[in-house]
Formats: C-alpha cells, structure tokens, sequence
C-alpha cells in the first residue's frame, strides 16, 4: 500500500493525477488537499470510497501542511509520495502587476512547493524511501511576457526540485518536477478563441496536451521505474521547446 497526498485536488490536473494513481494501484490511497471549493474532490471520494480522501489544506499555511500530514501519517503509518500540483496565475505586464499579485503568485507556486516538501520529508526520511513531484510550467523554461510573476514562482520550484534532490539522494527519495505546456483544462478552455488559436500554432503536435499526459508523467516519475531518476525537469509540451 502506497499514500499520496495531492494538492490542487479539486482542479483538472489534479483529479487526473489522483485518478491514475487510483486506477493504477491496486491499494493506493489518495489524499486530495484542496483549499476550499471541493465538488470535485467530493465526487471522486465518491467514486473510490475506500482509498480517496479529500483534506482542506491551505498550501500557504504551513500550520495547515503540519496538520495534515499528521493526519495521513497518524491513519497510515506513512507517506510515500507527494504532488505539489496546486498553484494559479494572475497575469500582467510588469510595468502595471500590483504588488499584490506578486506576492500571492509567487506564495502559491512556490511558497507552497516550499513548506510541503518540508512538512512530508521527516517521514520520508525515517522511511529512507519516498517520491516527491512538483508541478512546474513551461513558462518556467520558456517565459512568456506578461507572466514575470508566475515564471519566476515557476522557475524557483525547478531549481528547488534539482537542489533539493540532491540533499535526500542518498536517502532513498527522489524529487522530480515536470512542466506541462498548454493543457485543455478549465482555464485553457476559458481563454477567448483567438488566444487559444495563437497557443495552438506554438504547438509542433498541432493539438494541446491532454491531463492524462501529464498525469502519466506524474505517476511515472513517482513510481519503482523511475528509482534512478532525480532532479529531472520533464516537460510535456507537443514539442514547443
């Protein structure tokens, strides 16, 4: 038995992660951290009663990330892997962003990423075992204008992910991040078609990924198979970079 525990549950890449991990191990049990809008969380629980566990966590708050992994540690005996999945934008040219949206992007991308590896890496170690992925962008390898904030949060958890592997190599836990480009999810969707259009011609596939395709890379990345691999970037793109 293996247990996950998933930030950003309750949005499309993080109900496709938690998804593959449920449909492809047999006795997995997922921990869906979400902040506060759940609906989507609640339904997959539903559909997999035994093993899917939706947790309010605030990933900000590192009270929060002690909390709950006191929780699952305190019901399981252990935490094998974490998805550092949640995080947002708010994009705007840097001569106008608010300073607000800098602080609040850069708190959710990589403040969070920050404070959950800290919180999950005393059971990994006395385990000497564990799998942690964060989830990074493009953008953090090819930056766009009008994203400085959320690249540069983007940025940070790469080059948080390569110096963190290397301090917990030895310890039998691999950390690994992987940069999906242009994804249909909600938020792509959401974009006004001559937008979508521009992002589709950056594409060499001629298509945007598809959440399976990175969850696929997640639970790579997480599983045995993946034993000799640290401090790896992996993007999933369609070929843009």
């Amino acid at each position: 038995m293996r247990t996950i525990l998933i930030t950003g549950g309750n949005g499309g890449l993080g109900q496709s992660i938690a998804r593959a991990f449920l449909e492809g191990e047999v006795d997995a049990r997922v921990w869906l951290g979400v902040r506060s809008h759940r609906e989507q969380a609640d339904a997959l629980a539903l559909e997999f009663p035994d093993c899917c566990h939706p947790v309010t966590l605030e990933v900000t708050d590192p009270a929060a990330w002690t909390s709950v992994v006191r929780e699952i540690t305190g019901a399981t005996g252990r935490l094998d892997v974490l998805v550092n999945n949640a995080g947002g934008h708010e994009d705007a040219l840097l001569a106008t962003m608010p300073a607000e949206s800098w602080t609040r992007v850069l708190s959710t991308n990589l403040d969070s990423v920050f404070h959950g590896c800290q919180a999950v890496l005393p059971s990994m170690i006395s385990r000497r075992g564990g799998r942690i992925v964060n989830v990074s962008s493009l953008s953090a390898l090819f930056a766009p204008p009008g994203q400085t904030n959320y690249a540069a949060a983007k940025a940070g958890v790469v080059a948080l992910t390569q110096s963190l592997a290397k301090e917990v190599a030895r310890l039998g836990i691999t950390v690994n991040a992987v940069c999906p480009g242009y994804i249909e999810t909600p938020a792509l969707e959401a974009l006004p078609p001559d937008r979508r259009n521009a992002a589709l011609a950056q594409v060499p596939m001629r298509r945007f990924g598809r959440p399976a395709e990175i969850a696929a890379a997640v639970t790579f990345l997480a599983g045995p198979s993946a034993s000799y691999i640290t401090g790896a970037a992996l993007k999933v793109d369609g070929g843009i970079l």
